[in-house]
Parts: structure tokens; sequence; C-alpha cells
């Protein structure tokens, strides 16, 4: 068996941009209509939690722009460092603002009244952000573009902030539980920091070298899958082994993974 090629023409890198320009461009309207909604429901019910989500929606935006913004010139790769800066900012004014709402939800700021327009945003937004996430995370891995996916996270994360919003609203609307909102912002406040980190510092996986790479994708874990290469003879994937150092030939010795 022979080895397959994974790199990406440039037919296809052109199509995987455009597409992902696209998601980011949805990914933004959405959040601005979103955040508008929010904001406006919010301060109605002195919700805290809707305004802080209202709030969130207007950070995604600043991280989806800055995908926009690199994708938006002839050299997308040259453009990347910065926009995963942006990104990882907005991750961590995200977790900030996030631990401090929900830490004044905990100590009481005001009780908060009951938002049927929060309840149907917030299971719109649980609808709709894994599309767009998944979508574009997809995207972004194929092209190997790490600010895509790192972008894609910061919608991923919006869906667990819908469905911490949904869930805390409801308790509150049925029980009276107004803790179980913040409690659950906190969990996520963690969450966005460590995807800021993994921002910041570059997700090695998800490098052009490394993605399109078979060898290199054995060793970095990025997600399932990775390391697998089809075997059209077997008709199952097979994790591709390294070069072997006296011979210079790739063996294909790999264990098939059924």
């Amino acid at each position: 068996m022979t080895s397959l090629s994974l790199s990406l023409s440039p037919a296809r890198r052109i199509v995987l941009g455009r597409r992902i320009r696209f998601l980011v461009a949805a990914t933004i309207s959405y959040n601005v209509i979103e955040a508008i909604v929010a904001l406006a429901a919010g301060a109605r019910a002195s919700s805290s939690a809707l305004i802080g989500f209202g709030l969130d929606s207007v950070i995604e935006v600043s991280s989806a722009a800055a995908v926009a913004w690199q994708f938006a010139g002839r050299d997308p790769e040259a453009r990347e460092k910065v926009a995963l800066k942006v990104i990882a900012c907005s991750f961590f004014a995200l977790a900030i603002f996030v631990t401090i709402d929900a830490v004044r939800s905990l100590f009481g700021s005001g009780e908060a009244q009951h938002s049927p327009v929060g309840l149907v945003l917030a299971a719109v937004s649980l609808a709709v952000m894994p599309l767009l996430s998944w979508a574009q995370r997809r995207a972004g891995r194929e092209l190997g573009s790490r600010s895509a996916v790192a972008d894609s996270k910061q919608t991923l994360l919006c869906t667990y902030l819908s469905a911490v919003l949904l869930v805390g609203l409801g308790l509150n609307w049925l029980f009276g539980w107004s803790w179980a909102d913040p409690i659950a912002a906190l969990v996520i406040a963690g969450v966005a920091v460590r995807e800021g980190v993994e921002a910041w510092r570059g997700d090695r996986c998800c490098a052009p070298t490394h993605a399109l790479d078979p060898v290199e994708q054995g060793t970095c874990g990025c997600g399932p899958g990775c390391g697998e290469v089809p075997d059209p003879c077997a008709g199952k994937f097979t994790l591709a082994a390294p070069p072997s150092p006296r011979s210079g030939v790739d063996p294909e010795s790999t264990a098939g993974l059924g």
C-alpha cells in the first residue's frame, strides 16, 4: 500500500477560505442580534445573567471579526498570530466578566424577574451555535487554520453559556433557585480561561504542517481520527508509521483500528 497524500490543492484552500468567511459572517450577524435581544431583555427583567449573556455576545463578535480580518487578506497565514492573540484576549475578557457577574449574583445584586424572551433566546442559541461551531471547526481543521478553530471554540463556549442561561432562568422561574446560574457560570469561566491559554500559545495540532501530515497527526491528539489515514485495500483506517531510519522507506506497518 502506498502512502496517501493529505495536502490540499489551491482550489480546495480557496473553497475552505470562502466557507470560513461565510461562517464567520453568519456568526457575527447572529451574535449582534443575540446581544441586542439579550441586553434589552436583561435590562427589562433586571437579570444579570441575561445582561452578561448579551455582553458575552459582544465579546464573541470581536473574536469572529478577528478571523474575518485574517481571511480578508491575500495571505491569511501571515495574519494568524495577531488573530489568535485577539481571540485569546476575547476568551480572557469573557472569563473575567462572567466571573465578576457570577460572584455578584451569588452575593445578591438584586432579584431578577422572569423573562420569557430570555428563555426563548437561550433555547434558540442552544440549537444554532453548535452547528456554526462544528462547521467552522471542521473547515478550520481541514485548512490547518488555528485561528478558525480557536474561534469555533469561542462559538462552542456560547453554546455552554446558552445552556447555563436556559437552566438558570428555568430553575429561577420554576423553583426560585437563583444560585444555579452563577455556580454554573463559574465553571464556564474556567473553561474560557483554558481555551484562551490554548489560543494564545497556538493550537499545535491545527498548524498546517501537523494537520496535513499523518505522521505528525499521530502525535498531536487533536481529536477523533487524528493520525488516521484511509487504507483502500483493507477498507479500514490505519495509523501511519514514521519512515524507517535505516532504509528511509515508509514501512506503513500499522495496526488496524477496525
